[in-house]
């Protein structure tokens, strides 16, 4: 098993074996692989991930959740929901922001569940009352702010709307677009969509 973990578009693989997804990464010439856990090797793999030379990196220990743990004590955990959108046309609901193409997600707020959250994040941030169906993905990247060091960890679910909807993008979270795209076309915005993003699209179609 693995977790993966984004430093803006560079891959990090927490794992307990080499599966068949981390393996390719092995034989590139830019990416870190570390099999020793402890305090130094934890610091010394978060310094490589953000060198510009770097862009995967590779932590292999047997136990993944004392891998896991000693990792994240490293950072500041933010939760956060959000939702891969479906209509009753088979199309899925992209949003333009900050320059990419992404989903409605959001931070979750005190005495909220990771459900609740992401409905109220669609509802913001679309103007969709979408309907919950199920957990999808679970996705994770890094970011600073001021001087903390962050993962945030993104639970995705799939919802549904039926009937014609009126979209009203949150420009206040710099949304500027909100769309509707059948499957046939979701490859198209994959390139320009943040990583993660790109993955939770893929686990959807994967299905």
């Amino acid at each position: 098993m693995h977790i993966k973990i984004y430093f803006n578009d560079k891959p990090l693989f927490l794992c307990d074996a080499i599966d068949p997804i981390v393996e390719p990464f092995m034989h590139h010439d830019d990416a870190v692989f570390i099999d020793e856990l402890n305090v130094h090797t934890v610091k010394s793999m978060i310094h490589e991930m953000q060198l510009e030379k770097v862009h995967a990196g590779i932590f292999l220990h047997a136990d993944l959740q004392e891998l896991k743990d000693a990792f994240f004590k490293k950072f500041d955990l933010i939760q956060a929901g959000g939702g891969l959108i479906r209509n009753d046309k088979g199309e899925t609901l992209l949003i333009f922001r900050r320059g990419k193409w992404d989903l409605p997600k959001g931070k979750l707020d005190d005495g909220e569940t990771l459900e609740q959250c992401a409905v109220r994040e669609v509802w913001e941030e679309t103007g969709l009352q979408a309907n919950l169906e199920a957990p999808l993905l679970v996705t994770y990247h890094t970011y600073h702010q001021g001087t903390h060091f962050i993962i945030k960890e993104s639970h995705w679910y799939t919802m549904k709307v039926a009937g014609e909807h009126t979209l009203r993008p949150q420009t206040e979270e710099d949304i500027e677009e909100a769309k509707w795209v059948d499957d046939s076309s979701l490859s198209y915005y994959l390139p320009l969509a943040y990583p993660s993003i790109v993955d939770v699209l893929e686990a959807w179609l994967a299905k």
